[in-house]
């Protein structure tokens, strides 16, 4: 926005203190939705999110100073996995305090494998700023982002930061922003200079320039010369167009193309309601080393973007399911809240961020915990009550008591129980559910195994503490091959698992994951199986002969008694029956059940005091291995049903790729725009690491979803060793 009043966006900002924290002490809490603006920063990696954070945080007096990255010091990335990996892994909150609006920045990492936290922050966020580098391209996911938030109708505007690096172009980062984003993306602002010669901002409507101070959060204005301002005449007469365009009023235009000079306070209001309708979309240069455009963007974000209030909030139901109708975001209405994030804290326990959609949340409140809807993930449906024993204004990783927290604010609760990531907190007089958020599905498999036994315990401990703050971890207990796998979003996202397991303490390693196969057998065979034990006393006798056939895939298991004269009682028919299905789930080969044959008893033998369930049983089983033994063992392994998103310009190399993973192409569909749907059938073993050869063929852009479709013969030329775990 035009700083038409050069006003300073924080008053008596703490500086000078020894600490980079400023006093942790704050004002009252918020009691009005309209005094709350949530604003979630997207973007690639890189792209200078968490910078931008912290000159604001600087510039409002929320911190003394400015924190780094590679020394860890930032208020965003606290967490060991941050600092280790230098980008953030998890959602923060900072709030920041501007001429009496509370602002809840929520810094979402901009790395595709945590894209469960940035779809968290997007939930908790009634707008966003999508940061753009003035040095780098703009890549397929921020992209694709853009058009989800389109479909949502969520206000954005777009930030291009790091206009004070050397290679920073702004008009090459503008073009690509409009290529990208489209035509409504127009700058308020343009940079005077660049790279390290970017002194100060242009507004183009208020024909004021902007020159940021060192160590002073408050710009230094004076008036545009007159070649300044005939510099940017074409953007200004654009943006003018642009906001006209917009306009509710009709005569508008007419009257600006006559030549009528439109008066800059009707421009600021219709360009703050088309901002505010997702209509239209700001775009702000920024410098956070400089501090250059700070002001300007928190004018922008206090004036120009909606309070929650303005905001249609998610759908709600009762704990049966049953529409509770519509709720709206007021102090007074019933509780609603839902829990965006959930930490372990070392001493505090669980600490839940929480977005409030409605009613009031106090201290000392006794609260319904619901969490419904997240089974497939090994998360069961839960509900609770519990009491809310202190309440908490996030700053990072530090909390900061609050009394209260109001409809459209974020705070933190510690020591809720059961709350997970995704749970809804509401009255415990009128319990509520809110529709959850759609997560992306896991498909990385990495197999675990305590390091001893005595680790077991500690481990299952702390796989439902780290599952119950990330709901884009699958945690599954293989039922054939015993392995214990975590399925996750790439290989960043494993080494911030594994890393959070072993800050609590776990001593474990990570194994090969086995590929469920199954064994079926290639021809018919013939079987005896003879249990016979004398020892003395009561003895075992049993005795049976069987033939086994192939099945086609998918038949299952038959058996068909074809004995005559009562060579074998009836009632041990069945135990020879059992026997067999028994050796099927052990195996004859390696050790994977058997599928798809039909087992025919032909003959045996019995003795009438020696034979007995059990030796009929155990016979039974012999005689399937014996059979085994004779002729070739056909090795099944599961295919999936796999359909891959990508852009058109990697539709060649996703394509090639699959063809060395002996995958079957069954077609090709576009979807829209530059994206194409490749369908294909791909086995199992294939398919282990492909979301990281995935991510690798497509810079980030590509998706894939798959779904079991059947058991097929593994070829010769694949044939590995494999063993049951």
């Amino acid at each position: 926005m035009p700083a038409k009043d050069a006003k300073a966006p924080a008053k008596n900002a703490g500086r000078g203190a020894d600490l980079r924290r400023a006093d942790t002490t704050e004002g009252p809490p918020p009691d009005r939705p309209e005094q709350i603006r949530n604003i979630a920063l997207v973007g690639h990696s890189g792209a200078g999110k968490t910078m931008l954070s912290e000159a604001l945080l600087a510039a409002t007096g929320a911190i003394s100073r400015m924190g780094s990255i590679a020394e860890g010091t930032t208020v965003s990335d606290s967490e060991p996995a941050a600092i280790h990996q230098q980008r953030s892994v998890a959602l923060s909150v900072v709030p920041l305090g501007v001429d009496g609006v509370k602002v809840n920045l929520l810094d979402t990492p901009g790395y595709g494998e945590f894209v469960g936290e940035l779809r968290a922050g997007l939930r908790a966020a009634d707008g966003a700023l999508f940061v753009v580098s003035a040095v780098d391209d703009i890549d397929a996911a921020t992209s694709a982002l853009w058009a989800e938030c389109e479909s949502a109708r969520m206000p954005r505007a777009v930030v291009i930061s790091r206009l004070d690096h050397p290679r920073a172009d702004f008009e090459a980062a503008l073009a690509r922003c409009r290529r990208a984003f489209g035509d409504a993306v127009m700058p308020l602002y343009v940079p005077l200079g660049s790279g390290t010669a970017a002194a100060g901002l242009l507004g183009l409507l208020s024909g004021t320039v902007s020159e940021p101070v060192l160590d002073n959060p408050v710009p230094v204005f004076r008036t545009a010369d007159d070649a300044e301002r005939a510099a940017s005449e074409t953007a200004r007469s654009a943006l003018i167009e642009g906001i006209i365009a917009e306009s509710e009023d009709e005569t508008l235009m007419d009257r600006y193309l006559a030549g009528e000079d439109i008066a800059l306070d009707i421009l600021i209001q219709d360009l703050e309601t088309a901002v505010a309708r997702a209509s239209f979309h700001p775009v702000l240069p920024t410098s956070a080393e400089t501090g250059l455009g700070v002001a300007e963007l928190l004018e922008t974000v206090t004036r120009a973007f909606p309070s929650p209030a303005e905001r249609q909030l998610p759908p709600v139901t009762d704990l049966a399911g049953a529409p509770a109708g519509l709720l709206g975001c007021d102090p007074e209405g019933p509780l609603a809240g839902e829990v965006v994030r959930t930490t372990i804290d070392p001493f505090l326990g669980r600490v839940c961020l929480v977005r409030i959609f409605s009613g009031t949340l106090r201290e000392d409140t006794a609260v319904h915990v619901s969490g419904h809807g997240l089974a497939d993930r090994g998360h069961e449906d839960h509900d609770s009550d519990e009491r809310v024993a202190h309440l908490y204004s996030p700053m990072g990783s530090s909390l900061r008591p609050v009394p209260y927290s109001v409809a459209g604010d974020i705070c933190a609760l510690t020591k809720l129980g059961t709350a997970e990531t995704g749970d809804t907190v509401s009255s415990k007089e009128l319990p509520l559910l809110v529709q959850p958020w759609e997560m992306p599905e896991p498909l990385l498999p990495v197999a675990i195994e305590a390091a001893s036994h005595g680790d077991e315990d500690v481990l299952a401990r702390s796989l439902g503490k780290v599952a119950a703050g990330d709901p884009t971890l699958r945690v599954e207990r293989n039922s054939e091959t015993h392995q214990l796998i975590l399925w996750c979003m790439g290989e960043a996202h494993a080494e911030v698992v594994l890393g959070r397991l072993r800050d609590q303490g776990v001593n474990l390693h990570t194994v090969d994951v086995v590929t469920p196969l199954r064994e079926t057998f290639a021809a018919a065979a013939s079987g005896h199986g003879r249990y016979v034990k004398q020892s003395g006393g009561h003895g075992q006798y049993a005795v049976c002969d069987i033939e086994v056939e192939p099945l086609e895939r998918g038949t299952g298991f038959q058996f068909i008694d074809k004995t005559v004269g009562g060579v074998i009682p009836g009632p041990f028919i069945a135990s020879v029956e059992k026997g067999v299905r028994t050796q099927m789930q052990k195996g004859v080969a390696a050790g994977f059940p058997v599928v798809d044959i039909r087992v025919t008893l032909l003959g045996g033998k019995a003795h009438s005091v020696d034979s007995s369930d059990a030796a009929f049983q155990a016979a039974g089983a012999l005689a399937l291995r014996e059979a085994a033994a004779t002729t070739r063992i056909q090795l099944l392994e599961p295919v999936s049903e796999v359909t891959i998103s990508v852009p058109e310009e990697h539709v060649g190399a996703v394509m090639s790729g699959l063809s060395s993973r002996r995958a079957r192409l069954t077609g090709t569909t576009s979807t829209g725009g530059d994206i194409t749907e490749i369908a294909a059938e791909v086995p199992d073993q294939e398919l282990l690491r492909y979301s990281i050869d995935l991510r690798a063929l497509t810079s980030g852009s590509g998706r894939f979803s798959r779904t079991y479709l059947r058991h097929e013969p593994v070829p010769a030329s694949a044939a590995r060793p494999a063993a049951k775990a």
